[in-house]
């Protein structure tokens, strides 16, 4: 096997102010393992704020929570950062990113860190955070840069600053596995928010994403860049892609995208990406009550070589344990039988010791 320090150098010629070509791609995906991992995010935290925030970093439940995540053979975990808290502490953002790293590596766990996201709250506010609403999923989490953001076109300058920033500081750090410049950046943001209407998200994030890849590529860094495909039916070469699909899969290096459902929609999703020629990963998954399950997406991803990243680790304040309806019939009173998300709980248990047993032993069969 080629190591991933050659990998590196083989591309890092291509990987400067350019998109990786699909063979250079390729050739750094086969120097992985098979990648396995969660969305991560302390169970202390509401959102990206109480993550990265001075007076709210946790790397006392952070390293105990990835200890756990190394336990059961996870090697990667994808984790969201936020414009705002670099707007506000540039210096002790970059100093938090090293120290989680610092953490993460230790434990043999990789990050593909998130700079941008369009999901839930458009109205984002630092500071101290507000307490979960209860029963309710992801009932704090912020998008960026938000409905401001995306439509004064006088704070994009910001934008590019952090994004360079950012990328800038960890360009050449191994410990870095991927750079996600925008999560589900079409997404009209749920809940029961005011949002922007379709027509208008979908306009203004078109124009800001090609900027995003324009600006982290300007850094040079040595990972790759992805945005995930996270809707609509058809993502083939012949589907009908918005214009923001057509950015993300033009812009990408290597290939990202979110499936929710049944295996039987998996393997659609991955035969309707193999003919762009570009590694795979599903940087979310895992939903019990909507049929995407542990032992039938990790048995596919398994053996599609498809990297595999589930929502939710440790049940905390996102409550992400929550099914998505919980917004509009918060579970008060009584707690779901089924988890939507989510493997332990706070205390390190196991919501299905099954689950974890099943994660473990395929991480550590040896690589097809």
């Amino acid at each position: 096997m080629v190591s991933s320090s050659q990998a590196r150098t083989s591309i890092s010629a291509e990987s400067t102010e350019k998109r990786w070509t699909a063979p250079a791609a390729q050739r750094w995906y086969d120097c992985q393992p098979w990648l396995v991992g969660s969305n991560f995010i302390p169970s202390t935290a509401i959102n990206q704020f109480e993550m990265w925030q001075a007076a709210t970093f946790d790397p006392v439940t952070i390293d105990r929570e990835l200890g756990w995540a190394a336990g059961i053979g996870m090697n990667a975990a994808r984790v969201f950062l936020h414009d705002r808290v670099w707007a506000d502490d540039p210096d002790g953002l970059i100093r938090r990113i090293d120290h989680f790293l610092g953490m993460a590596d230790a434990h043999g766990i990789r990050p593909i860190f998130v700079l941008f996201d369009s999901c839930w709250d458009p109205n984002p506010q630092p500071g101290p955070q507000r307490t979960p609403r209860p029963g309710t999923h992801n009932s704090g989490w912020a998008q960026s840069p938000g409905t401001d953001g995306l439509r004064d076109a006088a704070q994009h300058p910001r934008l590019e600053a952090y994004a360079k920033a950012v990328v800038g500081a960890f360009a050449n750090d191994a410990r870095v596995l991927a750079w996600d410049v925008w999560n589900e950046p079409d997404n009209q943001g749920g809940a029961t928010y005011a949002q922007l209407a379709e027509a208008e998200k979908i306009e203004l994030v078109a124009n800001l994403l090609p900027q995003v890849f324009d600006w982290v590529r300007s850094a040079g860094p040595i990972q790759p860049l992805t945005s995930g495909l996270w809707h609509n039916e058809d993502w083939s070469p012949d589907g009908q892609l918005n214009a923001v699909e057509r950015i993300q899969l033009e812009q990408s290096d290597i290939i990202s995208f979110h499936n929710y459902d049944w295996p039987e929609s998996l393997e659609m999703r991955i035969a309707q990406l193999r003919p762009y020629g570009r590694p795979l990963l599903l940087t979310e998954y895992m939903a019990r009550g909507n049929g995407s399950t542990f032992d039938s997406a990790l048995a596919v991803g398994q053996r599609e070589r498809v990297a595999m990243i589930n929502w939710g680790f440790v049940v905390g304040k996102t409550q992400t344990n929550m099914p998505w309806d919980s917004w509009q019939r918060p579970y008060i009173d009584t707690q779901p039988t089924l988890w939507f998300h989510d493997i332990f709980h706070a205390d390190g248990r196991p919501y299905r010791q099954a689950e974890v047993d099943l994660i473990r032993r395929l991480t550590r069969e040896p690589k097809a």
